[in-house]
């Protein structure tokens, strides 16, 4: 979230590392694990948030590529590299396909530079997302991504670092009138839960990275103002699209969610 970095500072905790270590990655550092750990042993059970996320952006852009012709990608926020990264999971049905990353960590930086080392249809572009002209702008972006056709506008789990007065939907927006009709949006986001966990979870990113914004179903409907929100809606995020484009991971109709399941929310949606 904040402007581009020269180097790595391992004494300050970074979201995409944070992040990472909860995924049980190996990209972080003890500041970073320390906040983690407040999660994993403080808040038993909230490891689910991150994995059911990350789920449900594979199987949006499985969904995408398999049902539509979109083929070029924008994912904002991307984060550190995963087993199953927007293009991987893309290109694995439509090689061709074309994806931009946007982060501003340091460490993501890194990992990007030697992503393009192994795919040309892949750009890393060092642009904050409350800057979406910038992003737009990059030459980056321009090089790769081809605004007379449609987009996939990937907003996985970076609305809610987005305080209100920094006008979220206002980013949205932005992009929403820059794509073709036709183009697809998928958002990810902290909701609330109305209970003494999800008040705990936001208290702990608040008090950590000074920011964080957990939002209702109808606050992040909102965010989609404008668009064709598909089926199922904004729904916890396990409950969206399971088991659909290719995703053996069926979610049970017998079993329940806990409370953390239901804590991040997903949904769609065309511009029409």
């Amino acid at each position: 979230m904040t402007g581009e970095s020269s180097s790595i500072d391992s004494t300050r905790p970074s979201i995409a590392r944070v992040y990472d270590y909860l995924l049980g990655g190996k990209d972080n550092y003890a500041v970073d694990r320390e906040i983690g750990d407040v999660f994993k042993r403080d808040l038993p059970g909230s490891v689910a948030i991150a994995f059911a996320n990350r789920a449900a952006l594979t199987r949006a852009v499985r969904e995408i590529v398999t049902t539509s012709g979109v083929r070029q990608f924008i994912d904002l926020g991307s984060g550190l590299p995963t087993a199953d990264n927007v293009h991987q999971v893309a290109q694995r049905t439509a090689p061709e396909t074309r994806v931009v990353y946007v982060d501003t960590d340091p460490q993501v930086l890194v990992h990007g530079r030697a992503l393009l080392e192994e795919n040309d249809r892949t750009r890393v572009v060092p642009v904050d997302v409350r800057d979406p002209e910038g992003i737009r702008d990059h030459p980056d972006t321009r090089e790769l991504i081809d605004f007379d056709r449609p987009v996939a506008v990937m907003f996985s789990a970076i609305l809610h670092h987005v305080n209100d007065e920094e006008d979220p939907a206002g980013i949205v927006r932005h992009w929403r009138d820059r794509v073709p009709s036709g183009s697809y949006f998928f958002v990810s986001h902290f909701r609330s839960g109305n209970n003494p966990e999800t008040a705990e979870a936001e208290k702990v990113l608040q008090q950590t990275f000074g920011r964080g914004r957990w939002r209702t179903d109808t606050e992040i409907e909102a965010l989609l103002d404008g668009l064709e929100i598909l089926e199922p809606g904004i729904v916890p995020a396990p409950l969206w699209r399971p088991g659909t484009a290719g995703d053996p991971q069926q979610l049970g109709a017998e079993r329940e969610l806990t409370v953390w399941e239901r804590l991040i929310a997903a949904g769609m949606a065309r511009k029409p």
